[in-house]
């Protein structure tokens, strides 16, 4: 079986005490920084590489089976940063999951594990074929779907994200595909004053997850 290479302090520590394998470790000073850059390509290794089992993508069935659970579904998300901060997030916040299509989407890459300071290692991440498609089976599941649309007139506070929750948020600059989009209940957006267009996904991300754990707490 094909390993992955990651990089970075708390991505290691965390692959170390999560769900996959790690196979082999290596650290600076046993390892020169130029090597450990060799190896995982980037200078953002912070003295330590290690080799560890494929990324295990969590089944989207089952998610749905959570009992009163949050999940986050992202349509399109390129950006393996933007996709790893999301995850830090949605971790901390206690959700049960993160969603992601197969296609056009950034996968759980070594990018993406540094970004989430290794919270993708406890995250349940799964990727589903057509997202539109797992989102009316949520439905039928009984979960309740929101998009984050900058369009939307109803504010995230002034929703009910308690209970079964998804909250779908867009691709950088695109925003929610319309078959995704028609596939949610309701659609909230973050009030802004400011100049710029839109909030980056994984800021917008932190504050719809952490206003539907502030209604759940």
């Amino acid at each position: 079986m094909a390993s992955q290479l990651i990089y970075g302090k708390q991505p290691v520590a965390e692959a170390e005490r999560g769900r996959r394998q790690v196979r082999r470790v290596w650290r600076d000073p046993e390892v020169s920084g130029e090597e450990l850059e060799r190896l995982c390509g980037s200078p953002d290794h912070q003295g330590v590489v290690a080799e560890v089992d494929p990324y295990p993508y969590a089944d989207p069935v089952g998610l749905l089976a959570v009992q009163g659970a949050l999940i986050l579904a992202l349509d399109q998300v390129q950006d393996p940063r933007n996709l790893g901060a999301v995850a830090r997030s949605a971790e901390a916040a206690g959700a049960a999951g993160l969603v992601i299509p197969e296609r056009r989407a950034a996968e759980v890459t070594a990018v993406a594990c540094k970004a989430s300071a290794g919270a993708v290692e406890h995250l349940p991440v799964a990727r589903v074929r057509n997202l539109a498609d797992w989102l009316a089976a949520a439905k039928r599941a009984g979960f309740w779907i929101w998009a984050a649309d900058a369009g939307a007139d109803q504010a995230p506070w002034d929703a009910d994200l308690t209970g079964p929750t998804i909250l779908v948020l867009g691709a950088e600059g695109k925003g929610i595909r319309p078959r995704v989009l028609e596939a949610c209940d309701g659609r909230v957006a973050l009030p802004q004053r400011g100049r710029t267009a839109s909030l980056n996904v994984s800021a917008a991300a932190t504050a719809l997850l952490f206003e539907s754990l502030r209604q759940r707490v």
